[in-house]
């Protein structure tokens, strides 16, 4: 039972931090003026890069910190201020710089395929999904827990699709008060779950601490 609940509390944050449903207005702003038959093809790709993305630091994740030599303790701390200071912008409503830069969304106006980038990288897929999934994953070497977590990574990349695809829909029925009020939640759950990371981390740099 308490592997399982460990499973809901990973999809759980990663549905907080991917935050496909306070991505909507932006979706609608980048894809506003294509045929429906577009939107929904971008809806797709975008859906699939994110897929592809966080499949990718699943596996090659502790491999690359590894490579740099840094520990999984100073990984949890940085990830889990990145993550905190995202939860922030999320309880204000905001996209948080970390996500996407002014630059970079002007950049995104001007561009005429946005499925990848900036809608999957860096707005859903960004450095705070990686890094919940890198520290995720040293939980356990067990091809079981991989299975799961690569399960959960698939099944967040077939909410956002339907998130973007039903997007007008969506951005009606909850009204700009709606979805900032669910961004606000999720904040709130991000920055429990960041809070969580950069303990554990400092519990094992520091285990004077203890």
């Amino acid at each position: 039972m308490q592997e399982w609940a460990e499973y809901a509390k990973f999809f759980a944050g990663l549905l907080a931090i991917v935050n496909p449903v306070g991505a909507i207005p932006v979706f609608i702003g980048l894809t506003d003026g294509m045929t429906v038959r577009r939107r929904h093809h971008t809806a797709l790709l975008s859906a699939l890069a994110v897929g592809a993305v966080l499949l990718v630091a699943l596996f090659t994740g502790e491999a690359i910190l590894s490579f740099f030599g840094i520990t999984i303790a100073s990984f949890r701390v940085g990830g889990g201020i990145l993550i905190l200071l995202i939860a922030v912008s999320m309880m204000h409503a905001r996209l948080s710089p970390a996500k996407q830069t002014d630059e970079e969304a002007q950049d995104a106006a001007e561009k005429e395929s946005v499925a990848v980038v900036p809608l999957a990288i860096p707005l859903l897929a960004g450095p705070g999904a990686i890094s919940t999934i890198i520290v995720y994953t040293h939980r356990s070497s067990a091809p079981t827990h991989y299975l799961m977590l690569g399960i959960e990574i698939l099944l967040m990349a077939l909410i956002v699709w339907v998130v973007f695809r039903t997007a007008p829909l969506l951005s009606q029925r909850l009204g700009r008060t709606g979805i900032n009020v669910l961004t606000r939640i999720m904040g709130l759950i991000l920055a429990a779950i960041a809070v969580e990371f950069m303990a554990n981390g400092l519990r094992q740099l520091l285990p004077g601490l203890a």
